[in-house]
């Protein structure tokens, strides 16, 4: 049997007394992979990021899982993972995190021809320069997000008149796109660049956002060819094959889906909606420690 370390945080892991409202999701991606682990020879352990206690030469490898606070530990949390990995097979890996971190990322995808959300990046926001951007993008509402970030923390969005804070963060900001409240956000989930599952994404009444923790929910999906065609076009120009990734898109106004995000940090995989996830990762970390 080998030992794997799924990586997750205080507000994450079960043991914890104060956990994040979402921290349902951690559980069941828990209860999804560790059988199929179990059946690879791999036992799956929950271990916080940043225990200083840890060898982490224990492990055959660890897995970054829930690691639901490295946005505002970024330095720390790049550290860290650079000694998991000097000691033992990180996945995804250092280099990976390294990149995807910041959502500049995004900049390598349209320059490989893939079509984003048009997005202002503005490294020192100011009330003045969020309000330029009603005019930049010609629309009556912006969204903006930090450009270190995940699961809408610090995510604003704003409309023409609206009176605009001091935001204390680098920020990407974008018009805002109603597609995101009529149809949903498109996820698309790769397991060792094998396409596992799909499903949309949709904000509860009177929101945008579509993240459970402020009540979004999730219907799987079986994706419409082209759609499907595109997603995977985003994993095959990657320069590195991960262990898992999470293409998230959003249709235009014409049709066409954009690249929102491309996650390979700590994505929640949707383990209920992909009943060949756990399976399909199980079997790609055996194979990539050569257990089979």
């Amino acid at each position: 049997m080998f030992n794997i370390a799924y990586l997750c945080s205080q507000c994450t892991i079960s043991t914890s007394p104060d956990r994040r409202s979402d921290a349902f999701e951690h559980d069941h991606t828990l209860a999804a992979l560790t059988p199929a682990f179990a059946d690879k020879k791999l036992a799956l352990t929950e271990v916080l990021w940043d225990d200083d206690s840890v060898d982490w030469a224990d492990f055959a490898a660890a897995i970054i899982g829930t690691t639901w606070d490295y946005w505002d530990r970024q330095e720390e949390f790049l550290s860290t993972l650079a000694t998991i990995e000097s000691q033992t097979v990180l996945l995804n890996s250092a280099s990976t995190v390294k990149w995807n971190i910041h959502k500049s990322y995004l900049r390598d995808f349209a320059d490989k021809g893939h079509k984003l959300i048009p997005t202002l990046w503005i490294d020192t926001p100011t009330p003045a320069s969020i309000k330029d951007a009603f005019s930049h993008f010609g629309c009556q509402t912006v969204v903006a997000k930090r450009q270190v970030g995940a699961g809408a923390s610090g995510q604003h969005k704003f409309s023409l008149g609206d009176e605009i804070p001091s935001l204390s963060h680098p920020m990407m900001v974008q018009p805002f796109l109603d597609t995101i409240q009529s149809e949903g956000e498109l996820s698309f989930i790769f397991i060792d660049g094998q396409f596992s599952h799909a499903l949309v994404k949709t904000a509860k009444a009177g929101d945008y956002r579509i993240q459970s923790s402020y009540g979004g929910t999730e219907k799987a999906i079986v994706p419409a060819a082209s759609d499907l065609e595109q997603a995977h076009s985003v994993i095959a120009s990657l320069d590195e094959d991960l262990l898992y990734a999470r293409v998230d898109m959003l249709r235009s106004d014409t049709g066409e889906l954009y690249l929102m995000e491309l996650e390979a940090i700590e994505p929640y995989l949707y383990p209920l909606e992909g009943p060949k996830l756990a399976s399909l990762m199980a079997a790609a970390v055996a194979i990539r420690l050569a257990t089979d």
